[in-house]
């Protein structure tokens, strides 16, 4: 075994980005356990209001219960593992409905009626609720999380919290959503979201809008916070990037801000999901948005191009920058722990 000093740090091997055996690991001991966002209390406003999502290969459900509280589940009937909700978001009337079979559920997911299910001895109703998942929001925010083991969310985000000290969200609402489709590991773009140093050389439009020379990430817990000096007062972004544990990225604007989930699909797939959040849901700027659209472009072609070399079985292992990628050294440092070992 290679011993490395603190400037001499490798990469997890190429095959934490390949193997698909990694993938239902990952699940469990990463994303299972840890707050994903789901969406914003702005699109949930009354009781019956929901949001559903598929996160890590999770189906998973918000709704607005009568009382104005929040319950979450997993999106998966009782009966034979049909859906309850079929969209992203809507509206039901006092009930919760799977749509293969129509079973409905109380909003605090009780099972309330097996649709002309017929006579079944020894069948309780009471045994068939929706599995619950933990539901908490933070400045807005709607994340759930599958571990009741898990800290509390306000502890998760406390040093994003303190950084934001008084900054209002309370007007902020959902102005639009996107999805951007990714042939790569979810590592692998969370690992290029995490250093600016590729900033010169990939993205020279945000490259005019700060100074990439003094682009600097720190580590506080479990958030890489991101600085980078505007060029210029009127710069679109505000010159603040930063990530929470495992894969949630807050982009900040003059305007509004963009949250960003890195959502894995599979261990070769990834889709971001941005949701920009702007005052009163006011239209997102378009220079806003032809920023982020091409920064996605251009994040989007470099991951793909890494991912195609890590799998082409030349490349094992790389040297990690002590001035740049010390984000990228704690993030795998997080996945090795997570799942066991530095591989």
């Amino acid at each position: 075994m290679t011993t490395q000093t603190p400037e001499q740090v490798d990469t997890l091997p190429a095959s934490w980005y390949c193997d698909p055996a990694r993938w239902p690991l990952e699940r469990a001991e990463i994303f299972a356990p840890s707050w994903q966002l789901i969406g914003h209390e702005s699109e949930m406003a009354r009781p019956g209001a929901w949001i559903a999502d598929t996160i890590a290969g999770y189906p998973l459900l918000v709704v607005r219960s009568e009382t104005g509280a929040l319950n979450g589940f997993h999106n998966v009937c009782r009966h034979r593992a049909g859906p309850i909700a079929t969209t992203r978001t809507g509206q039901c009337d006092g009930a919760l409905v799977c749509a293969y079979h129509g079973w409905r559920y109380a909003l605090d997911g009780r099972l309330r009626e097996a649709r002309d299910f017929g006579a079944a001895p020894g069948f309780d109703p009471r045994a068939f609720a929706l599995f619950p998942v933990r539901v908490a929001t933070w400045r807005g925010l709607v994340f759930v999380c599958q571990s009741p083991d898990a800290a509390p969310l306000a502890d998760w985000l406390a040093p994003l919290d303190a950084r934001l000290g008084d900054a209002d969200w309370t007007n902020l609402r959902v102005a639009l959503s996107r999805t951007h489709d990714l042939a790569c590991n979810w590592k692998t773009y969370a690992e290029n979201y995490l250093e600016g140093y590729h900033v010169p050389l990939i993205h020279p439009g945000l490259d005019a809008e700060i100074e990439s020379d003094r682009y600097v990430v720190t580590m506080d817990g479990r958030i890489a916070f991101h600085d980078a000096p505007r060029r210029t007062p009127d710069a679109i972004y505000d010159g603040l990037w930063a990530w929470a544990w495992p894969n949630l990225g807050v982009n900040v604007y003059r305007r509004g801000l963009m949250m960003e989930r890195i959502s894995p699909m599979g261990p070769h797939a990834t889709r971001l999901d941005y949701l920009y959040l702007t005052p009163d849901g006011e239209d997102v700027p378009a220079e806003t948005l032809a920023m982020s659209d091409q920064v996605t472009a251009e994040d989007k072609a470099i991951v793909e191009s890494v991912q195609i070399n890590l799998a082409a079985g030349l490349y094992e292992r790389g040297r990690l920058s002590p001035r740049h990628e010390g984000g990228v050294r704690a993030f795998q440092g997080f996945v090795a722990a997570a799942l066991g070992g530095a591989g």
